[in-house]
């Protein structure tokens, strides 16, 4: 005789993991979905009010000694190792989520990290403002970011995952509320370009402070609105956080020491980030041979779908190694090359950067998840390879956009910010197009039993694109210049969208009749 899960999950004193819909409906949508809106929004909040600043911040605090040319090349490579780690941290937070943590203790082990990595970079900037050694501190801010990377490995994925859990694999509301959902994460971004703002012009550490400030209020919006998710996101059945696991020894043990060990390592080699980028390449090949391990193994349905979000996350890449650069090459580009002088305000270069894309998804979110609807009731809805397709095809006219005003702004000129307004629009419309849609995809094409590992390949497929283009794209930027960079850019993305195009039938007969 079989025992169902939610006889094993009361056997093991877990709460039996909910069959009905969550309680409640707003504006067409479970309330659990603004809950994890909000949390979400405050999240990001952090996210990028630091993001907003890093760059900028290594290249006038942190990397000061190595001089203009040096400092802005290697914090390009160094953001592009941090983004390695925050993304490809959400693998094993996935993983871990899915088999002991559930995906809610996950969110609050990583937020409280978090937390404490934003005000250990507020530390740092305190203590180089006030005039301390910026060379003495440097593991302080190495260990900030490790900080950071752990917790988002815990937090970015599993949120994400309960908010799929909210609806059935069939339910038409599903981009819809992932659209929605990333309004709510490009709220936050906007939010926080005026904390960016703030810590360039006037103390690096009110960025940091404000982010620190920002996580915490998250943690309270979920913790208050767990109702609303009506049992979503619970352990396993018979998963024990405390409980005994190998050889007798607490799960919690084994969880703690793997966390310890992750954060120095993480430093040393952000620190040093050409070793990064040689440790992405090997840890992608057992990672692909292992998925498609999982495919091969699976029923066949269940492993063709395994198969299209492979193949899509490979395409994903390249999206995200490009679309990144926003927080470093791009925002080298508009503080060195962009007039900020608007209707007679100086503005930060941080505070611009940080603003116009969210600002855009936020115009253009709703629209773009009514649109998505539109379509679906009259089955025109492309499929998830087509968005996919669109999406590249985007952002690489968004890149030739930046070009041109490279090209306008020259070797010693400036250009006008209303290029970057013009390149943002064409990009955020791409990005509508992917990452809200990706996000979308995983949660109906993964197994259940593995939706979170999965949400973790889906960023860890973005962790080793920002790894190998900070590598390659700073040092290019500082040989050939930023207009060559953007029209390569721009061609390598707009031939990736046709291929894409081209194989989005095959792909859409993998994925048997998922939308």
């Amino acid at each position: 005789m079989t025992t169902s899960r939610n006889e094993n999950a009361q056997a093991a004193g877990l709460p039996a993991e909910p069959s009905g819909p969550p309680p409640g409906d707003f504006l067409g949508h479970p309330k659990g979905l603004y809950v994890l809106f909000s949390t979400e929004l405050w999240e990001r909040f952090s996210f990028y009010s630091m993001r907003g600043i890093l760059t900028l911040y290594m290249v006038s605090v942190v990397l000061a000694h190595l001089g203009e040319e040096g400092a802005n090349a290697r914090a390009d490579q160094i953001y592009g190792a941090y983004l390695g780690f925050v993304y490809s941290a959400t693998f094993i937070g996935g993983m871990l989520a899915d088999r002991l943590l559930g995906q809610r203790r996950a969110i609050y082990i990583g937020g409280f990290l978090m937390s404490l990595a934003q005000f250990t970079l507020m530390t740092h900037g305190l203590l180089t403002r006030s005039g301390s050694t910026a060379a003495f501190l440097q593991p302080m801010f190495f260990l900030g970011l490790a900080l950071l990377a752990c917790g988002n490995g815990f937090f970015k994925p599993n949120i994400s995952t309960i908010v799929g859990t909210l609806y059935t694999q069939q339910d038409a509301r599903r981009d819809s509320a992932f659209t929605i959902f990333y309004v709510g994460i490009n709220i936050g971004a906007m939010l926080s370009s005026f904390a960016s703002g703030a810590g360039q012009r006037w103390g690096w550490y009110l960025g940091y402070m404000f982010a620190g400030v920002g996580m915490i209020v998250s943690l309270f919006i979920f913790t208050f609105g767990r109702k609303w998710i009506a049992g979503r996101g619970l352990p396993p059945a018979g998963a024990r956080l405390l409980g005994p696991g190998r050889f007798g020894v607490p799960n919690v043990v084994p969880l703690a020491i793997g966390v310890l060990v992750f954060l120095p390592l993480a430093a040393y080699l952000m620190s040093r980030p050409e070793l990064v980028q040689g440790l992405a390449v090997i840890i992608s090949v057992p990672v692909l041979v292992y998925l498609l391990f999982e495919a091969w193994r699976a029923p066949r349905e269940e492993g063709a779908r395994m198969i299209v979000i492979i193949v899509l996350c490979v395409f994903s890449m390249l999206f995200w190694g490009f679309f990144e650069l926003a927080g470093s090459t791009i925002q080298r580009f508009v503080d060195q090359k962009m007039d900020l002088n608007v209707l007679g305000f100086k503005l930060e270069a941080a505070f611009v950067n940080n603003f116009i894309n969210p600002m855009l998804i936020v115009a253009m979110g709703v629209w773009f998840s009514g649109f998505w609807l539109w379509l679906d009731r009259r089955g025109r809805d492309p499929s998830t390879p087509v968005k996919f397709s669109l999406g590249l095809l985007q952002l690489g006219l968004g890149f030739l956009v930046l070009w041109w005003a490279a090209e306008q702004a020259g070797p010693t000129g400036k250009c006008s910010v209303l290029w970057l307004v013009l390149a943002y629009f064409v990009i955020t419309t791409g990005e509508l197009c992917l990452s809200p849609i990706g996000l979308s995809m995983v949660t109906k094409l993964a197994p259940a039993r593995l939706v979170g590992m999965f949400m973790g390949v889906w960023f860890l497929s973005a962790a080793i694109a920002n790894v190998l283009t900070g590598g390659t794209v700073g040092p290019m930027t500082q040989r050939y210049g930023f207009g060559q960079v953007f029209l390569m850019i721009a061609g390598l993305t707009g031939a990736a969208a046709v291929l894409l195009f081209l194989l989005s039938p095959l792909l859409k007969r993998g994925m048997h009749g998922v939308k």
